[in-house]
């Protein structure tokens, strides 16, 4: 049987990428242009500019793309591109340009959610997971705990109210005066401080038991070190940091070790960038460890936005639904459970 090959785009926020994946399980490919280095000096990704720098480099991102999966746009089967959630400048930059190369090359172009894409991520790394499993996403703009039925059903059972975990860190990494993105910078400080010197407030939403809130825990580290610095007395930021990140992964491990025992599942899986968080990843396992529950855990690699998730996800979508049609677009915001 013939292999499939997806080219995949990826542009939801500050990353330009663009991968080749075989049957959604094999990446023959990967090339992501970060602009990290240009938004620091923001202390944030500054959408306006992370449009402009992916219509610069898109072109040669997705020819590199190719060049390293070693086939020609006419070996490729398919076009994915993420067509949602984002910034929708720079969604927009990556659809318009997937749809001009689909219907250049008469390749049928398949739209990929973000979330999807993230959760797929873990599909390349582990060729024996397969649904059904419990999902915990955690990314910049996403605090979820997903119920992933099968490749392409989603129920979401927990969501954030408002902040989402990675968003915290990055403002409380801000605010602890490390640059931006913050998350591993606090991650590595962490490492060397107190966890329990501080005591920071646990987040709860009143009746809802999967639902997470992160700005009244924020709040709580901007004001700490607002009024030391009004008093004039030192922070001890490692342990703040610590105390921080202690406290929202327990947070988000408590709320997932109780939907899974409420939901009865036994495979866990996590997904999207805070996953990447050394403090979360060593929770998660003690917490699969004690009921013997089976954990997945995406490399490194794969944690950050790339495009062979895309491709990943991309494989699934194109077994159920039709292709996109001319018209697609792009959206700032759509639940993971509905489909294009």
């Amino acid at each position: 049987m013939k292999s499939l090959r997806i080219l995949a785009i990826e542009s939801s926020c500050d990353e330009t990428a663009a991968a080749v994946v075989e049957d959604g399980r094999k990446i023959l490919s990967s090339v992501i242009n970060s602009q990290v280095a240009e938004h620091r000096q923001y202390g944030g990704v500054v959408p306006e500019i992370a449009s402009r720098r992916h219509t610069e480099n898109i072109v040669p991102v997705v020819e590199e793309a190719l060049e390293q999966a070693g086939c020609s746009l006419e070996e490729i089967d398919k076009v994915a591109v993420t067509a949602a959630p984002g910034l929708i400048g720079a969604l927009l930059v990556g659809v318009n340009y997937a749809k001009g190369l689909a219907m250049a090359s008469g390749k049928p172009l398949i739209p990929v959610h973000h979330i999807r894409g993230h959760i797929a991520a873990n599909y390349l790394a582990h060729p024996d997971l397969k649904p059904p499993f419990l999902c915990l996403v955690v990314s910049g703009g996403h605090s979820h705990i997903v119920e992933v039925k099968d490749y392409t059903q989603f129920h979401i059972i927990g969501k954030t109210r408002d902040d989402a975990a990675g968003e915290a860190f990055d403002k409380c990494a801000r605010a602890m005066g490390f640059p931006y993105p913050g998350g591993i910078y606090i991650d590595k400080a962490a490492q060397k401080g107190d966890p329990k010197k501080y005591r920071l407030p646990t987040p709860r939403v009143e009746g809802a038991p999967y639902d997470f809130s992160f700005s009244g825990l924020k709040t709580a580290v901007i004001n700490l070190l607002h009024n030391a610095s009004q008093k004039g007395e030192a922070v001890d930021v490692d342990s703040l940091a610590a105390s921080f990140q202690r406290t929202i992964c327990e947070n988000l491990v408590d709320h997932l070790e109780k939907a899974a025992l409420e939901s009865g599942y036994q495979v866990i899986v996590a997904a999207g960038g805070v996953s990447a968080n050394s403090g979360l990843r060593s929770r998660l396992e003690k917490m699969c460890g004690r009921h013997k529950w089976k954990l997945y855990l995406p490399p490194l690699s794969l944690c950050g936005d790339n495009a062979a998730m895309i491709g990943a996800q991309a494989y699934y979508e194109q077994l159920v639904y039709p292709s996109a049609g001319w018209d697609l677009n792009a959206a700032a915001s759509k639940p993971i459970d509905t489909s294009f």
